[in-house]
């Protein structure tokens, strides 16, 4: 692990508590994550602050995943098939992100978070609603196999900012859940896109993994805080969350691309 102060450390611990709750809520934890990694530690590659941001992350996120899974309306074998298919696309999204240029893909992102914004605007009912309690069809579960879990899971390795933003969202339109549901299922997806990618970074040696762990902590204690109020204070405040997050999302986007 490289030399960090003591401020230091504790700066980057505290902004693991806090992304671990965002990141429970309504995803986006990273958001904060990697600009304070990147911040904290400027001495190191950014391959190795992505690798610790994703050991970090996974932690958090599954801590959140059990908690919404013991509360939460979850169908978890969908969310369980979803997940295998955005652990392999997003271990193909990190192999093949070392020929991608961000900054071409940072205005077509923000161009998407911005009619998402519009979209859960203009349609306040937009997860709202109860879950639907009876069998998902055919065609939308495979729907959501394809697209929500090898598409976004192939985004989660190759770029990553506003993931499980995304999946949420995705969830939500595809196979009609709630909110918090949505965003329930969402955990058990982004542990396995952590995982595919945690996977790659570790086979390339990029993960500092001391610092990884201490931060891990705060980010679990964060993630299961933030689980509990999504589920005690419902939808509604998921959704306020959600705007929030998106046009942050889309503030930090813009701010890398062009200042």
């Amino acid at each position: 692990m490289p030399d960090i102060s003591v401020a230091t450390l504790v700066m980057l611990c505290l902004a693991a508590l806090v992304a671990g709750w965002i990141d429970a809520v309504v995803g986006g934890g990273g958001l904060l994550l990697l600009p304070a990694l990147l911040i904290g530690l400027p001495q190191v590659s950014a391959a190795h602050v992505l690798g610790t941001n994703k050991a970090v992350a996974i932690v958090g996120t599954t801590g959140a995943a059990v908690t919404y899974a013991r509360k939460a309306p979850v169908r978890v074998g969908t969310a369980v098939r979803i997940g295998l298919a955005a652990l392999a696309g997003s271990m193909g999204g990190a192999f093949f992100a070392a020929g991608i240029s961000s900054e071409v893909l940072r205005p077509v992102i923000m161009v998407v978070l911005l009619a998402v914004a519009a979209f859960v605007v203009l349609r306040p009912g937009f997860g709202t609603a109860a879950a639907a309690s009876g069998p998902v069809g055919r065609v939308r579960t495979v729907t959501a196999i394809v697209l929500v879990g090898g598409g976004i899971g192939f985004y989660d390795g190759l770029f990553g900012p506003g993931t499980g933003t995304f999946l949420v969202l995705a969830l939500t339109a595809v196979l009609h859940l709630n909110l918090v549901t949505a965003s329930a299922t969402a955990k058990i997806v982004n542990v396995c896109t952590n995982a595919g990618a945690l996977a790659v970074f570790a086979y390339q040696g990029t993960v500092l993994w001391q610092l990884a762990a201490l931060m891990a902590v705060f980010n679990l204690a964060g993630g299961m805080l933030g689980a509990r109020m999504a589920l005690s204070r419902g939808a509604e405040f998921v959704r306020g969350v959600l705007l929030v997050v998106v046009f942050a999302l889309v503030a930090k986007l813009a701010f890398d691309q062009w200042a």
